[in-house]
């Protein structure tokens, strides 16, 4: 039987223009004729036909020179064997090739994503971070703010005569280092010897620093600190970085509408470190503001090297942060600032009256 005799068959013709089926009958002469209501709509040369993904019950054809989303779709099991023995390039472009086709873009899109999250975000978060205006950077402050109280269980050092004291002591802290802007600060009920600043101005420091340190300059050293990033923007550069790596990373894996970026961004305030170059700005910041106040920045770099025993990477934000803690006790001795003795004893009456009873408290352990 000669190709111009043989059988035809019916089939589904999608033309490439539209989504309508439209019922064909097919013709095997010198090429494939496309047969509907009798008259030939198009001929598909054998050798430009391909085999096209679909289910296993048919099959589907595409045609090389025709439009690229025009389809044959054969369900007739006679009429597909009687034609692919004339399809000689059928499976041509599939296979192998293919695969490793799809393996190498995969590849290439799993590098450019890595090369984005090692490079790009940190780049467009430095550019980024001085542009925000501070009703944003106070909106964002506050959906990072709830998830780092549901972190740390969310309790508050509340005591009337601590809370006075503390507050004292970073307002007279604020207006030695010139920043205008209000700051919410606070103690935080957790074991975790540390503290952390968030966009807005929110000031934190755990209890647990709180009960290792000796004196109030060692606590005012820490909170100088802080207002240094708070005053260069750190935190949030650092959030715009964390949240923008976990909305990517979110995207791949299926969280379109990015809702794990601020629970990620959060957590990072608690557990990630800001760069050398940060945290050499910050200190030179404490440096200068406790400076400013006539008493000596010693004391914060003695509490850390204390904290720290030796082991850095058990603690949090401000210690594990290079430079190391050894580095920070060469800072220099200053005259002592005699208002600040009254706020001492008041912070020393604080730790004493109303927050011993966290020592048995625990809710985060140090990692």
């Amino acid at each position: 039987m000669t190709s111009d005799t043989a059988p035809s068959g019916p089939a589904v013709y999608f033309d490439g223009t539209s989504n309508r089926k439209r019922r064909v009958a097919l013709r095997m002469g010198s090429g494939l004729d496309i047969i509907e209501d009798g008259a030939v709509v198009d001929t598909w040369p054998y050798d430009r036909i391909r085999r096209a993904d679909g289910p296993h019950s048919l099959l589907r054809l595409g045609c090389v020179s025709a439009l690229p989303l025009a389809r044959l779709e054969i369900e007739d099991a006679a009429t597909a064997q009687a034609l692919i023995p004339h399809c000689g390039s059928l499976d041509v472009g599939r296979g192998g090739s293919q695969t490793w086709r799809i393996v190498f873009w995969s590849a290439a899109a799993v590098c450019s994503i890595v090369a984005v999250v090692l490079y790009g975000i940190p780049f467009a978060a430095d550019r980024l971070a001085p542009l925000v205006p501070m009703s944003v950077e106070n909106r964002m402050g506050e959906a990072v703010d709830k998830q780092v109280r549901v972190l740390l269980g969310g309790k508050t050092c509340d005591g009337a005569a601590g809370r006075l004291a503390f507050t004292s002591m970073v307002d007279k802290i604020r207006r030695a280092a010139g920043i205008e802007t209000p700051l919410d600060a606070a103690v935080l009920s957790s074991s975790v010897p540390n503290a952390f600043a968030l966009p807005g101005g929110k000031v934190y420091l755990l209890d647990g620093l709180l009960q290792k340190a000796r004196n109030a300059d060692e606590v005012a050293g820490v909170i100088a600190h802080e207002l240094g990033h708070v005053h260069h923007r750190d935190n949030l550069r650092k959030i715009i970085q964390e949240g923008g790596t976990s909305f990517l990373v979110g995207l791949l894996l299926g969280d379109v509408i990015g809702a794990t970026a601020v629970i990620f961004a959060a957590r990072s305030v608690l557990d990630a470190s800001y760069s050398r170059e940060a945290e050499q700005r910050a200190d030179a910041f404490a440096v200068e503001t406790m400076h400013k106040l006539g008493r000596s920045a010693a004391p914060m770099g003695e509490l850390l090297v204390r904290l720290t025993a030796g082991d850095p990477s058990k603690y949090l934000t401000i210690i594990a942060s290079p430079p190391l803690s050894e580095d920070r006790v060469t800072l220099p001795v200053t005259l002592r600032w005699p208002h600040f003795r009254a706020v001492s004893s008041m912070m020393e009456n604080y730790r004493t009256r109303h927050l011993n009873h966290l020592h048995s408290t625990s809710l985060m352990k140090p990692l």
